[in-house]
């Protein structure tokens, strides 16, 4: 890693376009230390961003830094600190954990032999297992013990606790921010599960159909988003209000989500003659359900 460099990544102004994709103009950055969720759909552009910032691919439009380095240009410089696990990856069938862990070891000077034994503990699992024998969340624990021990500077995780029970993805999150006391180490985990990314994650991007749909800190999006119940009389008719993301009016009842909440809203909303009878924060899946839904609309007006 360059001295310089104080961010993990960097993706400016990136696009990339398939035959039936296209991701445009996505700006994207992970300061160093933090730990980053990548929320969308299937098919939103999660694998497509994560494959430009390994160097996989090479973007059409914009530019790419990984640790301090130019990518792909110096893809294979920066991925020397930087670990990668899918769900879909495979290791070999016909061989041990124990054969796996040797091999990754002669290959990165920086593995830890010690913290891949306590890894072995805690995800309880044995080096003498062979891969053909694992269950899928062994499969899984055995890649990310791969991944951990090498003590990398970036680890990128894609959908990584698919497969793992209750349990197991409790070990794997725990693990996870112990990883980034170390304030050189960052993690971008790509996922479906926005309770596993509300628990761990520094910061958040939603990404849905190759469009970057909002990017910030974690308390940002909780402490901004708001759902409102309301009380509306008869005649009575709420005003226009440019931060509100969605209205749904009943007879007399009425429910507001805004991403711009402040309690000064009250007054507008009563002003008019309707009356604030709660006030609810949102979990992340909602305010990324929103989030998402309202892009969605904005393409389409």
């Amino acid at each position: 890693m360059t001295d310089h460099a104080t961010q993990a990544f960097a993706l400016r102004g990136v696009s990339k376009a398939f035959r039936y994709f296209r991701l445009e103009n996505l700006n994207l950055e992970l300061p160093l230390g933090q730990i980053m969720g990548l929320v969308g759909p299937n098919g939103a552009g999660k694998s497509t961003t994560i494959r430009l910032l390994m160097g996989l691919i090479a973007p059409e439009a914009g530019s790419i830094e990984v640790l301090g380095h130019r990518v792909p240009e110096q893809a294979a410089v920066a991925k020397e600190r930087v670990a990668y696990v899918s769900d879909d990856m495979r290791l070999f069938s016909g061989a041990t954990l124990g054969w796996h862990m040797r091999f990754v070891a002669r290959l990165y000077p920086d593995w830890d032999e010690a913290y891949a034994q306590t890894l072995l503990k805690h995800f309880n699992i044995r080096a003498d297992q062979g891969m053909r024998g694992m269950s899928r969340g062994e499969h899984i624990k055995a890649m990310l013990l791969l991944a951990l021990a090498r003590r990398p500077r970036l680890l990128v995780l894609d959908e990584p606790t698919s497969g793992l029970d209750p349990v197991a993805r409790h070990e794997l999150l725990t693990e996870l921010m112990q990883i980034v006391r170390d304030e050189s180490r960052s993690i971008l985990f790509s996922s479906h599960n926005t309770l596993d990314v509300e628990r761990i994650c520094d910061q958040i991007a939603f990404i849905d159909r190759g469009h970057l749909v909002d990017a910030r800190d974690k308390e940002s999006f909780i402490e901004r988003w708001r759902r409102i119940s309301l009380d509306v009389p008869t005649g009575v008719t709420l005003p226009r209000l440019k931060d509100a993301v969605d209205l749904t009016l009943g007879e007399r009842l009425a429910t507001l989500t805004t991403d711009r909440y402040e309690p000064a809203l009250h007054g507008v909303l009563e002003q008019c003659g309707a009356r604030v009878t709660d006030v609810q924060r949102m979990s992340l899946e909602e305010i990324f359900v929103a989030s998402v839904m309202r892009s969605r609309a904005e393409v389409q007006s």
